[in-house]
């Protein structure tokens, strides 16, 4: 490769981290042990939160009335679409039968699990779309009971936008509890809930932590980091375009990568000398966020062609990748590692974010690599079942036999025999292991 980066990141998203994890663990502790009240002692210490924890139907509708009109058209125009793409992926997954041998019949099922808990976040930003991405796609899958929860802020419990989103959303039950406390007592099945299967929803990095620690106990949509996103941009890119799209990922954190990808040198000096002065457009506290990830996350790779290009997009898998350059065709095609991907200027990692359809919680930190992000997929359960004709179960017991007794196991040898004798009992078998084998 003939790579050149114009622009290198001089930190990584896990820098500063390595105190979360005992935090994390000692809290999940706490609360495994202390129940509902040490829930509650953490609400009034990190959320300065004392009202009620369960949101009562009345607050969920004092909310609804205090959304303007307006906004709650927008919410639903979102909410809409992410429920027809989550119908839509539903759609293609399906119970399956097959005859493998005469008499032996499989097949799979796909169960949704019972109960999920959405994690909402609720400091900086009020974030709404999470709520839709959430909370939609488990009830589209066929999740039972879906828990939410989303940080109270003081005074006020959670933002009514946040609170009407999850009730028109499908939530059963809602939360005003954030962070790790949040996490736990979801996984717990506190306040008379029911301990959810799953936990997913972006959040901070405890929040993460949390569910990184909870995993196994019960499963996870993803480890999550900072959100990220790479612009791969040709030529016929524009670059006011370009910047701003990096920019408006970049005030996601201090933390959060962007990178630009480009064939073309002066449109990535051009994006260089653009993406500063559009960070300071932005509301101070969005800025402050904007020019740290910029300053410590940002690179602009220089390569010198689009197979390049594309090696190096795949080579970071990033949980956003957006293409502005010619023939989308060809990209769609060759691009392989991505959380979600976005083909030309017309759209925008922005509209993924909020409102166009497909999932906005994604894999972060390269984990693109291996995993998709959220999706009705990561609420049902693919199970497999099998049953057999006595014909059937001849040539699988003897097979069972010889193979349980090359591998030395002969409690599932004689799970194998016992069932010849029974169906066949005029019959003689030979069940001894192969004497070559190795």
């Amino acid at each position: 490769m003939t790579i050149v980066h114009l622009k290198t990141a001089t930190r990584t998203p896990e820098s500063g981290q390595e105190d979360v994890s005992a935090t994390v663990a000692a809290m999940l502790a706490h609360i495994a042990q202390g129940g509902e009240a040490t829930v509650r002692d953490y609400a009034r210490d990190l959320d300065r939160w004392e009202g009620d924890l369960l949101v009562t139907p009345e607050q969920r509708a004092m909310a609804a009335d205090r959304v303007p009109e307006a906004l709650k058209a927008d919410i639903r125009f979102a909410h809409d679409n992410v429920r027809r793409f989550a119908e839509a992926q539903r759609a293609t997954i399906s119970d399956c039968e097959v005859e493998i041998v005469p008499g032996l019949l499989a097949g799979q099922r796909q169960i949704p699990v019972s109960a999920a808990g959405a994690y909402v976040p609720g400091g900086r930003y009020s974030h709404v779309a999470s709520a839709i991405m959430t909370i939609t796609t488990a009830k589209v899958a066929g999740v039972t009971h879906v828990t939410a929860c989303s940080p109270p802020r003081p005074g006020q419990g959670i933002p009514p936008a946040i609170l009407y989103t999850m009730d028109l959303c499908g939530a059963d039950a809602i939360l005003a509890v954030g962070g790790v406390q949040g996490i736990a007592a979801m996984a717990e099945g506190l306040f008379g809930l029911p301990p959810v299967d799953i936990l997913v929803g972006p959040g901070n990095a405890y929040v993460a932590e949390a569910r990184r620690l909870l995993y196994g106990r019960v499963g996870i949509d993803m480890v999550a980091g900072p959100t990220d996103s790479m612009v791969v941009a040709d030529a016929t890119a524009d670059p006011d375009l370009v910047a701003w799209d990096l920019v408006g990922q970049a005030e996601h954190g201090p933390t959060s990568p962007v990178w630009l990808v480009t064939d073309d040198r002066r449109l990535a000096e051009r994006v260089l000398d653009l993406a500063p002065r559009l960070i300071e457009e932005l509301p101070a506290p969005n800025a402050a966020s904007a020019r740290a990830a910029w300053a410590d996350c940002a690179e602009v790779i220089l390569c010198a062609t689009r197979e390049e290009m594309a090696e190096v997009a795949d080579a970071t898998a990033p949980e956003h990748l957006h293409v502005q350059a010619a023939d989308l065709d060809w990209w769609l095609g060759r691009l392989r590692s991505y959380g979600s991907l976005f083909l030309g200027e017309e759209t925008t990692v922005a509209f993924g974010d909020k409102a166009s359809g497909p999932n906005h919680v994604l894999p972060t930190s390269g984990a693109a690599r291996y995993t998709g992000g959220l999706s009705v997929h990561k609420f049902l359960k693919t199970v497999t079942w099998q049953r057999a004709t006595r014909d059937a179960a001849r040539p699988l017991a003897l097979a069972t036999a010889r193979i349980s007794r090359l591998e030395g196991m002969e409690g599932h040898a004689r799970s194998a025999d016992v069932r010849l004798e029974r169906f066949f009992p005029s019959e003689r078998f030979d069940l001894a292991a192969p004497h070559d084998a190795v």
